[in-house]
């Protein structure tokens, strides 16, 4: 069974290029799919890219938030989920998730620590981790950090029922070898 990821977007783009060059079959799933009672997929995860939350990039936040049972049972099932930033200053952005998490935006290059034991320990490798564009930090949650900048939280992970969830704001592409052990590591799931 080939590995399926779930591209939560309005339309194909680099990113989605990006993930199919790391031999990862990609679906965009539309706002008005996701939201859709009737859309059914198998997907091993979902990526959800940055800006998800502003308005003058997206329309993704109503949709997200109307189907975050779907989501939440997606992930328990065993699927995977990543994360990115909402690109506005917005701390409820991510309240569609089955956890706290409060955002904060604030673009800039940072310096960031990832731990070696996390899941994401490899997302920035294909990066020079002593600069790397992030447009956010992550005050409070209810996840563990597993990245850091400055003292400021910047990867969270929580394994959540038989899935893992990866809310990050770095600003790049995932690292190809993270990309693929992350879409490979979840199960495909129905969504």
């Amino acid at each position: 069974m080939s590995c399926r990821a779930g591209f939560v977007g309005e339309s194909r783009q680099h990113f989605t290029r990006y993930i199919e060059e790391c031999n990862v079959t990609c679906e965009v799933i539309t706002p008005h799919m996701l939201a859709a009672p009737f859309y059914r997929a198998f997907f091993n995860c979902l990526i959800i890219p940055t800006g998800f939350g502003n308005p003058k990039y997206s329309r993704l936040l109503p949709a997200l938030r109307a189907s975050s049972p779907r989501i939440k049972r997606f992930v328990e099932n065993g699927g995977n989920l990543l994360v990115f930033g909402a690109a506005i200053d917005k701390p409820d952005a991510y309240d569609w998730l089955p956890f706290p998490v409060t955002y904060r935006n604030e673009y800039c290059m940072r310096k960031i620590v990832c731990s070696p034991s996390g899941v994401a320990h490899a997302i920035i490798e294909d990066f020079d981790a002593g600069c790397i564009e992030c447009d956010g930090i992550f005050p409070s949650h209810g996840c563990e950090i597993t990245g850091v900048a400055d003292d400021h939280a910047v990867i969270l992970e929580k394994q959540f029922g038989k899935g893992v969830v990866v809310v990050t704001s770095i600003h790049e592409f995932p690292s190809r070898a993270f990309l693929v052990s992350f879409c490979h590591s979840g199960t495909q799931t129905l969504f």
